[in-house]
């Protein structure tokens, strides 16, 4: 497994510098965000001159790029506002050749018109289902269109809510460019956390073939994601990290969540986890 950092946890002028502070905590992997680069996360457009800057400056500084964000907001509950966002999307998946990466990361979205990121009680209709679906429809167009796989996120606020929502999305559409992007954090709210084994458990018997990417952030008390240092929450990490083991997972763990002050602290607890799950 190959640990990394979200670029956007080091907010700096340029992407050079960016990347300088990536590599400063002895990472060879991050998830690469366009607002690194100045941009929007979903550019309208995109100039082949800056794509070669970015593959130029990571590989000079022994990162690989394991993804690229393509988010935004996939069962909008206005349809010109998702056609935006897949517009914007291919903008993104044309540029990942050139960027040497083949995973775009999505979230599955919300009804919730002004954050992508809260809860709304139509996530769980029908309806909502549906314009998922069209949406992903349209982005696995995309995705094949340029050679790309896109990594859907499971997230309580999000209309594919639990891991189980997940594999049902996989089985509905049953494309071979649709994988997954795991966030253990993601997965609880506070009803559910005495049952944190169990949850884990169930995500990877469900998605553990399929996964794209994984993702660490920290868990509070109350049972919600958290912006703290890693290992000060209360997240089952040596359980989690033994079932990404028995998964026989080989890819990036991208580490996030965390204001930069937190990141060497963050990096150092997991990198004693990793060793206490048997890595």
């Amino acid at each position: 497994m190959i640990l990394g950092l979200f670029a956007r946890t080091f907010p700096r002028p340029a992407v050079e510098q960016v990347f300088d502070a990536v590599a400063a905590h002895g990472v060879s992997s991050l998830q690469f965000n366009f607002a690194c680069a100045g941009l929007p996360s979903l550019p309208e457009s995109l100039e082949p001159g800056l794509l070669e800057r970015i593959r130029r400056a990571a590989g000079e500084r022994g990162l690989s790029l394991a993804a690229v964000s393509g988010t935004f907001n996939m069962i909008h509950p206005d349809p010109a506002q998702r056609q935006d966002g897949l517009r914007r999307l291919d903008v993104v998946a044309g540029a990942c050749a050139a960027l040497g990466t083949q995973v775009v990361t999505l979230c599955t979205g919300t009804r919730a018109p002004e954050d992508m990121w809260r809860h709304h009680p139509d996530n769980d209709t029908p309806e909502a289902w549906h314009d998922l679906l069209h949406s992903l429809t349209s982005a696995l167009q995309i995705a094949e269109r340029h050679q790309v796989f896109l990594g859907i996120e499971p997230e309580i606020t999000n209309v594919v809510s639990s891991a189980a929502h997940a594999r049902r999305l996989l089985d509905e559409l049953r494309a071979p460019r649709l994988k997954i992007v795991l966030d253990a954090a993601n997965l609880f709210q506070p009803a559910t956390l005495p049952r944190m084994k169990d949850v884990l458990e169930e995500a990877f018997e469900l998605l553990g073939e399929h996964l794209a990417l994984v993702h660490g952030k920290e868990l509070a008390a109350t049972g919600h994601a958290s912006q703290q240092a890693l290992g000060s929450g209360v997240l089952d990490w040596t359980h989690y990290l033994t079932l990404l083991r028995r998964a026989q997972f080989r890819g990036s763990l991208i580490l996030h969540g965390f204001e930069e002050k937190d990141a060497a602290q963050s990096l150092s607890f997991v990198r004693g986890a990793l060793t206490r799950a048997g890595h």
